[in-house]
This record gives structure tokens, sequence and C-alpha cells, in this order.
């Protein structure tokens, strides 16, 4: 990490005094509550905190950007001597994008679908004649290759919808690096990753920033990845700072109760519970996208009321597989049972009552709700098509469904473009629970969530799996929600399935090579972690 002792570090950004409403409720709330922060170049500062702490607002802010909805009511940020606050918006248009970068949460919501990806790579770099456009297209497939994207001289080719969440996330982020900024702020860039393409994401990242003498901000809920990346980290909660210190101090001596809290979560992890009545067969599909086969002979069987957790690296086949279940991706070959009996291959050849007993939580929220419509709208849909619930009963539903995600009524008539990344995805949640299916598709549906709530959302679903006996598919990267919700695991790798069985088994040594390599690949609260990883890997 970078030395941010030197006397000639200069401040890059100066913020002080910082505040922030949102618009809901048909009134103005403080969300950003006075904050100060300081950046100099070369530098990465952490901020954390839960969902709804500020952290992506004050991330905005550090460019001189309020989203819709929210407006700067006090403060200043100084950015290389130029005051964002006073700024004209076409002044500020001409460093965003060049001078500074942002890199968000959700990739899918932030490309343009009817162009190709190293095209909008290229563009802000093009747009600023910062080099010829080939420069540009050459350095462009060295920053996919530096960010282990596959077949980096031709992905560029490719249209944002044919690449996984984790290699759009990927491709965003050499977008954002092209034109070497001056300042990054990162928000969650790497929660769409698998841990082994984390790694070296994360070191490509890192190195960038060094290479250059880059600032950067970096937005997470993940307090190991933070533990590898930043200088110094501040904490958050409710739009104001609970502390701030160097990293190796704050995660050795946290001052704040609130702070220690952080670090003792996800101690969860559930006894593993073997099944025998099998509720969903997957049976020798295989899939593919146009001429591109992506599943090759993949079987899994699901028990009823247990969690089979499906890990392995972005593209391995997890969410193919899922869109094979749901009917959204018929299979070129094999079958899909339900209760032991074939279910049609296409969605749309699937009965009502079928199409219930199945629902998915998808992984990117931003892209599944309609942003037009209210919290309300969302999750009544499906209570009225499948349950034909109506008027006050519809919104006592409602009501007990936020409840259950700990959302209050307030949240009632609020819109997508409202709500947190961590609040979209429990929206998300309580619409599949709407329909009382009796199998749950979960995609990646925590990785967005902060860690407090991680472990809330995980005690919630496995609540509801006790008491309604649910069968979940939980798709996921992260280990340790592998360890707190699963009773089997399935490991894919492109495309196929490489070993299965119960939860004991499969994190108890001997390890198969790759199993081997995704449990070694998970961060540690140790900033010098990645860096032994690295040096290990290449010796």
């Amino acid at each position: 990490m970078t030395d941010t002792s030197e006397p000639n570090n200069e401040i890059l950004l100066e913020m002080r005094d910082v505040r922030i409403d949102g618009y809901s409720d048909r009134s103005w709330h403080q969300i950003i509550k006075g904050v100060d922060l300081t950046l100099r170049r070369g530098e990465i500062l952490g901020l954390i905190g839960e969902s709804g702490a500020g952290k992506s607002t004050l991330g905005k802010a550090a460019m001189g950007y309020t989203q819709p909805g929210c407006k700067l009511t006090g403060g200043s940020i100084m950015f290389d001597g130029i005051d964002l606050v006073k700024a004209r918006d076409s002044e500020k248009r001409a460093l965003w994008g060049t001078r500074i970068a942002y890199v968000a949460q959700s990739a899918a919501a932030s490309f343009n679908p009817a162009h190709r990806l190293i095209d909008q790579t290229v563009e802000a770099a093009n747009r600023r004649h910062i080099r010829p456009d080939a420069e540009s297209r050459a350095d462009a497939v060295e920053l996919y290759r530096a960010l282990q994207l596959p077949d980096p001289e031709t992905i560029g080719s490719r249209y944002p919808h044919q690449v996984s969440g984790g290699q759009l996330q990927r491709v965003m982020t050499a977008m954002a690096m092209s034109p070497r900024p001056d300042l990054i702020i990162f928000d969650e860039p790497t929660t769409a990753l698998d841990v082994t393409t984390q790694v070296e994401v994360l070191a490509a990242m890192r190195n960038i920033v060094e290479e250059f003498n880059t600032a950067a901000i970096y937005i997470t809920h993940d307090l190991a990845v933070v533990a590898q990346m930043a200088d110094v980290i501040k904490v958050l909660r409710y739009g104001e700072e609970v502390e701030q210190a160097p990293t190796r101090q704050m995660l050795t001596e946290p001052k704040e109760a609130y702070t220690k809290s952080l670090w003792s979560v996800r101690a969860l992890e559930k006894p593993e519970v073997k099944g025998e009545d099998i509720v969903l067969s997957i049976n020798n599909v295989d899939a593919a996208y146009g001429d591109v086969k992506v599943l090759f002979d993949v079987s899994m069987s699901i028990p009823r009321g247990r969690t089979v957790a499906v890990v392995g690296e972005s593209g391995s086949g997890k969410s193919t597989t899922a869109r094979v279940i749901t009917g959204l991706l018929p299979p070129s070959a094999g079958e899909v049972l339900f209760n032991g009996e074939p279910l049609p291959a296409a969605l749309k050849d699937r009965s009502k009552e079928q199409l219930q007993q199945i629902q998915m939580i998808y992984q990117m929220a931003d892209t599944a709700m309609n942003p037009r419509q209210t919290v309300e709208d969302i999750i009544g849909r499906p209570l009225e098509f499948y349950l034909g619930l109506k008027g006050k009963a519809r919104e006592e539903r409602i009501l007990e469904l936020l409840d259950m995600i700990e959302l209050d009524e307030s949240f009632m008539d609020r819109l997508p473009s409202e709500l947190s990344g961590g609040q979209k995805q429990r929206i998300c949640i309580a619409r599949a629970l709407a329909a009382r299916p009796d199998v749950i598709i979960c995609d990646e549906v925590t990785s967005a969530l902060d860690q407090i709530v991680q472990e809330g959302i995980l005690q919630l679903l496995l609540r509801l799996q006790k008491k309604y006996n649910i069968t979940y598919l939980f798709i996921t990267h992260d280990i340790a929600t592998v360890k707190a919700i699963s009773d089997e695991i399935v490991v894919m790798l492109e495309g196929e399935v490489v070993e299965q069985g119960l939860k004991s088994e499969i994190l108890s040594p001997p390890y198969p090579d790759y199993t081997k390599l995704l449990l070694s690949s998970v961060p540690e609260m140790d900033p010098d972690w990645l860096t032994n990883l690295l040096e290990h890997r290449d010796d």
C-alpha cells in the first residue's frame, strides 16, 4: 500500500462539512450530516458502513455530483484547486470520465446495450483526445489482460449481454482506467466477482493506482477487501463519520463500539442436514447461447427444504443453470424435473402454478426492477398475480413482507432510484417471497449487502426455510455465505459440475485442485494477505 506519510504527497481532494439531503416520503431528509474527507495523490481511502450509511452518496459527491432526489445543502468540495460546489455543469462534465472516473456497483445498468464493449471502453479517452483511437484500443486490450478477462484481444467486440456480470464489472473498471484519471471512485466494484477473479482484479486496481499515482475512494461493505486496498479507512453510519484511522490501526484497534461490531459479524454457520426428498432435479443438461455451448452434461439434485450452494468462477455456468431451471434458456439436451415431473423447457409453456413454485432473485437488483414502479407495486404484483390479493389484504401482506426484510412502511411509495443497493436487493427478496414458492433460486443475492445486513438476510432466509420448508438453490462466490447457509455444495468450472456433496465433505481436505484454489482465494482481515498470496502463487 502507498506510504502517505511523505511530505510531498499533495492533497488532491478536500471535502469539508459536506451535507446532502434526500427527498422521500414527500419531504427532504438529511442523509450526509457534515462529513469531512481528505485524499492525497496515490492514496486509497476505504469507505465502509451499513447499507444506507451514505457511502455511495458521499463517493458521488466527491465528483461534485448528487443523484436525482438528492441535493447538496452545505460544505465545500475542492478537487485539485477546483471548487466543485461552485463549478458549472459544463466544467464538471469536462472532468467526469477523464480526470475523475467512477466504477459503479451495477455494471449491467451502466453500459449501453447497443454498443460493443471496446467502443464504450475507449469513449472517454477518445472524446478528450487523450491519445489516438488505435492506441486507445490497444491500451484497452492491455487493460482487459491486466484485469484477467478471457480472450482480451476479442472480448471487446462483444455486446454487454454477451458477457457475465463479473466480466462486465471488469470491463467497466478498464473503461474507468482508460483515460488515466487523477481520481477513481470504486463503488463496490468486486461484488459481482468470484473470489479467484477478485484477487486478480484487486491486484490490478492497486497496481494501477500505484503506477500512475492515482487517488482512489474505495466503497465497500467487504472488510477483508478494504483491508487489501485502503491506506486509510473511514467508517460511516447514518450519514455521519463514526471514526477514521490508518488501515492497520483500524483493523487492530478500532475505537468505537459500532466499528467493533462490524469486525465481529458473520459468525453464522448452520449445521448441514442431509435431504432425501428431491424436489428439483437437473438431468444431463446441455445449453448454449447461439452457437456457443456453455453447459455440458450438468446434473444436480436439490432436496426439499434444504439449501444447495452452487459455487464457481464467473462464467462457470452457475447463472446459466438457473436460467435453464426457470425456463429462460431452454436446454439443448437433458431435462429439469420438479416433484418428479418434467418441466416444459420454455417459460412460455409453463402453467401459472409451475411459475409460482420456482421463483428467482437476480444478481443485479438495478436491472431486475421497473424503475417507474414503487416498492408497493413491485411487491404487490406477484401477490395479485399468484394469490389474487387486492385492497387491504394486499397492503397488509406487503407490510408483512417489508417487515420480514427489515424495512418499514415508509418504503411503500419509494422508487428504486430512492433506494440504496442493499435496499434494492431486499425488495427483490420480498418480491420472490410474495409468491410463496417451493423453490427460490438466489443468484448472488447478498453480494450487494453490507456484512451486518448480509447476516440478517441469511438468518431471515433460514427462518423462512424452517417455517415454510422452502428449498434454496444458492448461487454465490462468497465462501462465508456457503458456510453460513448451505447443506450441500455443487462446484462448477467451465460449464461442468466438477464436485458435489455435503458441505462437510466439500469443505474438508484433501481438496481437488480447483476447490483448493477457490478456498485459498477468500480474502482475510489482514492487510498483507493479498501481497503474500500473490507472492506465494508466483513462487
